[in-house]
């Protein structure tokens, strides 16, 4: 399978580069995949879990805020926040919802609500993704 070349990265380092074979990303419009070959595309990022396929074999990543560019040179995301899932620390993601939660009460006006609503709304998905994830549960 084509591969083609992929750079995650955040604030504090580089998080992954390397050729793969596809790459699952969180977009603010939905999840979208990329593969090599793909049409030139800009897209925010919602918070997420990132699934990078290469060699067989598929990692997975938390991201949160930043944008995916994909170009004839490749796909780059970056992310104001990523790590390996098995580094996230639930308890900071509990924190960052209850601080969304507090966006929302403290939101003045439609839009500010809205936006703080959809944030905190992602940060819930994400943290029930996880939880049935690690407790191997699946919803039907």
């Amino acid at each position: 399978m084509a591969t083609l070349p992929f750079e995650l990265v955040s604030p504090e380092r580089l998080v992954f580069s390397g050729a793969v074979t596809e790459v699952i990303v969180p977009g603010a419009e939905g999840e979208f995949g990329v593969l090599a070959g793909h049409a030139p595309f800009i897209g925010m990022l919602k918070p997420g879990i990132l699934t990078i396929k290469a060699d067989g074999a598929a990692r997975r990543y938390f991201v949160r805020g930043g944008f995916a560019e994909v170009n004839p040179a490749g796909l780059t995301i970056l992310a104001e926040e990523a790590k390996p899932l098995e580094e996230l620390d639930l308890g900071a993601l509990a924190q960052q919802i209850q601080d969304a939660r507090e966006d929302v009460n403290d939101a003045t006006g439609d839009d500010a609500k809205q936006r703080a609503s959809r944030h905190l709304a992602d940060l819930q998905q994400v943290y029930e993704a996880l939880e049935r994830d690690r407790t191997g549960a699946t919803t039907h």
